[in-house]
């Protein structure tokens, strides 16, 4: 364990605190994120929303799963309990749901764009600290010269590369996901709008 928190801390400071530090806590933060996303975009019942209407409005009563489960028990309980204009009652009771499919989207694609650019950062800083050796002269530095400079700035860049495209990648997968279950919930309301209870 102790050999682990050291390389760790070796990973750091080859590609400098000030650059590493923020592009660790941008990682976290980006996973967090899309944790957080992949369990609220859970569609729930594999079913077709039409199938799943005609459970709920023959009572079936089980508890709902997921995000178009929840949408078509509120949908039929206002459907049954005859509110007009039910369309906008649909919208009001949606409301929720609908903010958190979105929830964290800006946050995800926040990081995956900065990322990079943290990385690009510690690059030039890095480029500048082996022009500053080449300058000098002093090609074998306590900083580490050339081969230091050149190190930082691979490991930053790296490091932001390493951030950003799995972000970039699953990221896309649950906007993917965000759209079918948003054009799931559109259909709902036009079948219970367009049903009798």
């Amino acid at each position: 364990m102790l050999q682990l928190i050291s390389s760790i801390i070796g990973y750091f400071e080859k590609g400098g605190l000030h650059v590493m530090l923020p592009l660790v806590l941008g990682a976290a933060a980006l996973w967090y994120a899309l944790g957080y996303r992949m369990v609220a975009l859970n569609r729930g019942n594999r079913r077709s929303v039409r199938v799943l209407v005609d459970r709920y409005l023959k009572a079936d009563a089980r508890k709902p799963r997921g995000i178009v489960d929840t949408a078509v028990v509120r949908g039929v309980a206002l459907l049954k309990a005859g509110k007009t204009p039910l369309r906008r009652h649909l919208d009001e009771q949606f409301s929720d749901l609908e903010k958190d499919l979105g929830r964290y989207s800006t946050l995800i694609r926040s990081v995956v764009i900065s990322a990079p650019l943290l990385g690009l950062l510690g690059t030039v800083i890095g480029m500048i600290e082996t022009f500053d050796s080449l300058g000098d002269m002093s090609l074998f530095s306590q900083s580490g010269g050339i081969a230091g400079g050149i190190s930082q700035a691979l490991f930053t860049t790296q490091m932001g590369l390493a951030v950003s495209i799995p972000g970039l990648i699953v990221g896309r997968i649950l906007d993917r996901r965000q759209a079918l279950i948003e054009t799931e919930l559109d259909k709902l309301k036009d079948i219970l709008c367009t049903s009798k209870a």
